[in-house]
C-alpha cells in the first residue's frame, strides 16, 4: 500500500475533454501531470463496455494510475422494498464487473434517502442490503472490490460520518469514503480549522483502527450549501465556500494518514487534485516527513 496520499480527479474534467476524445488516454494524461489515481464515474449509469474497460486498465498500470469506480447514484441502500434490494444487488455487481475488467480495487457507493424512515430503520435496512450485497460480492467472484461507504452531503438521506464509520464497523470488508465537501455542506460549515479535521478523522480512528483508517478513501470539493445541506459543487477558484485543503493536509499528516484523494470540483478536478498534491506535500515538508514536489 502507499506510503503517501495519492490524488486525482472524479472522471475527465474540461481540460482533459477539450484535447482528448476517448478515457483510454486519460491514465498517460493524469502521469503527465504527476497525478497518481482516476476514479472512474458510473455514476449515471453503466455505459462502458468490456473493450474499453479493459483499455483503460492496461494504460492505468503502464503509467502507475490506481483506479476505483463510482458506482450509481440511483442506488439506495436504506431501502426496505425488495425490488430496490434487488437492483442495489444488480447495480452493485455491475460496477464491481467495471472494476474487475479495469483492474480498479475500490468501488464508492451512495447512501440513500429516508423516504419517511426513522434513521435507525433506514439504518437496518442498510445493513440488510449490504449483506445480500456482499453476499452476491463473494458468490460472483468480486471478493477483492473494497465498497467504500461515502458520506453524503444532505441533510434528509443517510451518511453522516458517524454512520458510515458504524456501517464500516459492521464489515471488514467496507471501508469509509469521507467526502469532506459533502460532511461541511451538511454541516454548515462545520470544517473551519485543522484541529476540525483532526477530530472528525480521529473519530475515525477511535472506531475503526489506524490498520482500516490509514487508507480510507477521500473526496474532496469546495461545495455550497443552503439550510438542506449539498447545493452544488464549485471549483477551487470559487472560494466562497469550502471545505479548503490547506487544514486538511496537516491533519492527514500529523495522523499518519494516507488516503486516496478523489476530487470532485466541477471541471477543473485535474487541476485541482494538483493543487492538494502540492499543498500536502509542502505539509509533509513541514513536518519533515518528505520533500516538496
Amino acid at each position: 500500500m502507499e506510503t503517501q496520499a495519492i490524488f486525482g480527479p472524479a472522471g475527465n474534467g474540461d481540460t482533459f475533454s477539450q484535447h482528448h476524445r476517448s478515457s483510454v488516454e486519460a491514465p498517460g494524461w493524469l502521469r503527465g501531470l504527476g497525478l497518481g489515481l482516476l476514479e472512474y464515474q458510473c455514476g449515471r449509469g453503466i455505459h462502458i463496455g468490456e473493450q474499453t474497460a479493459r483499455q483503460i486498465g492496461e494504460k492505468a498500470r503502464e503509467h502507475e494510475i490506481r483506479l476505483s469506480v463510482h458506482a450509481p447514484y440511483f442506488i439506495n441502500l436504506s431501502s426496505g422494498e425488495e425490488e430496490r434490494r434487488q437492483k442495489n444487488i444488480g447495480y452493485v455487481i455491475a460496477s464491481c464487473q467495471v472494476a474487475q475488467w479495469m483492474g480498479a480495487d475500490r468501488i464508492v457507493v451512495h447512501c440513500g434517502g429516508l423516504s419517511g424512515q426513522t434513521r435507525q430503520q433506514a439504518m437496518e435496512h442498510t445493513l440488510q442490503n449490504l449483506a445480500a450485497i456482499l453476499e452476491q460480492v463473494e458468490a460472483q467472484g468480486f471478493a477483492g472490490i473494497t465498497l467504500c461507504i461515502e458520506t453524503m452531503g444532505r441533510q434528509n438521506v443517510m451518511g453522516t460520518l458517524e454512520e458510515v464509520i458504524a456501517i464500516c464497523q459492521w464489515d471488514r470488508r467496507l471501508l469509509p469514503c469521507i467526502d469532506f465537501g459533502h460532511l461541511n455542506a451538511r454541516e454548515q460549515g462545520s470544517l473551519r480549522c485543522t484541529a476540525d479535521y483532526e477530530r472528525l478523522l480521529s473519530y475515525g480512528l477511535e472506531k475503526l483502527g489506524m490498520e482500516r483508517m490509514r487508507h480510507f478513501h477521500a473526496h474532496f470539493s469546495h461545495i455550497e450549501y443552503n439550510k438542506g445541506g449539498e447545493a452544488r459543487h464549485l471549483t477551487f477558484a470559487e472560494s466562497q465556500y469550502g471545505p479548503f485543503f490547506e487544514q486538511c493536509a496537516p491533519a492527514l499528516v500529523k495522523l499518519g494518514l494516507c488516503p486516496r484523494v478523489v476530487c470532485e470540483s466541477a471541471g477543473t478536478q485535474a487541476e485541482d487534485a494538483q493543487a492538494m498534491q502540492q499543498i500536502y506535500h509542502r505539509a509533509l515538508c513541514e513536518a519533515g516527513n518528505g520533500k516538496v514536489e
